[in-house]
């Protein structure tokens, strides 16, 4: 009697046989591409942040008029998120600031809120500050044309994320394979079935459908073939016309 043919020689042949061969390339949107594999690596196409922001809200102010703590600085205005400050900040001036918002230009540091005394147009430090102090630079995720996703990556809820904010709208991907699956055996019958008392519910197609399904695969399901040469071609015929890229079939006989 011969040997069982091992899985790993049996997954080398398959692979062989074409099974893993290159794909056709789709564009999806970046929103419906889950758990597909990328076709080409993307470059960033901006600057993430693309100005120096505020980590905190607080106050916009150069570092110098910290030291010693006890300063007290006139407020000239606002920055906020999506509605930055137009004007310059000069020494002995700060502006409101809000988490996210751009630093203007002239500060270099982000003084927090709960560490500053208010009264009126006018902000007090209770501490001083180094330059940089909560501002999250320009391009500290990433730069406009950085390689962040390579080809062959799957695209997870997190890449799918890191591609959108690399202001990709759409992903390049491989065509999902298309998997065949046919069960086999005049002993066989469907679920649910009437008087399968004497038959066996064939059932190891629903559970290979959902493994291919679960790694990406489009399924193409056969049914079930009978024992004659006519109903196994009829279904090869089937995968074939359906051109799938891998046809798994259920089932055999030892002898006969």
């Amino acid at each position: 009697m011969s040997a069982l043919l091992p899985v790993a020689e049996a997954l080398a042949r398959i692979l062989a046989a074409g099974a893993a061969r290159p794909r056709d390339i789709e564009t999806v949107a970046v929103q419906e591409a889950a758990g597909r594999v990328l076709a080409a690596d993307l470059a960033a196409r901006r600057t993430q942040p693309p100005h120096d922001v505020s980590s905190m809200d607080g106050f916009a102010l150069q570092a110098a008029d910290t030291a010693p703590p006890g300063k007290t600085l006139t407020i000239i205005g606002e920055s906020a998120a999506g509605h930055p400050f137009a004007g310059k900040v000069g020494p002995g001036e700060a502006i409101r600031i809000f988490t996210g918002a751009i630093v203007p230009e002239g500060a270099d540091a982000v003084l927090l809120q709960e560490r500053a005394e208010v009264s009126g147009d006018h902000v007090t430090s209770q501490i001083a500050l180094a330059p940089g102090t909560s501002i999250r630079r320009a391009g500290r995720d990433f730069r406009l044309g950085e390689i962040l996703l390579t080809v062959g990556t799957r695209l997870t809820p997190g890449a799918i994320a890191l591609a959108g904010a690399m202001n990709h709208a759409t992903v390049p991907v491989f065509r999902r394979p298309r998997v065949a699956i046919l069960a086999t055996g005049d002993e066989l019958v469907a679920p649910g079935t009437a008087g399968a008392e004497e038959a066996i519910v064939a059932t190891n197609a629903f559970a290979i459908a959902a493994m291919c399904r679960a790694v990406g695969a489009e399924v193409v399901d056969l049914g079930i073939a009978r024992d004659s040469r006519e109903s196994l071609e009829a279904a090869f015929d089937a995968a074939l016309a359906a051109k799938v890229d891998c046809l798994a079939t259920i089932g055999g006989a030892s002898v006969g």
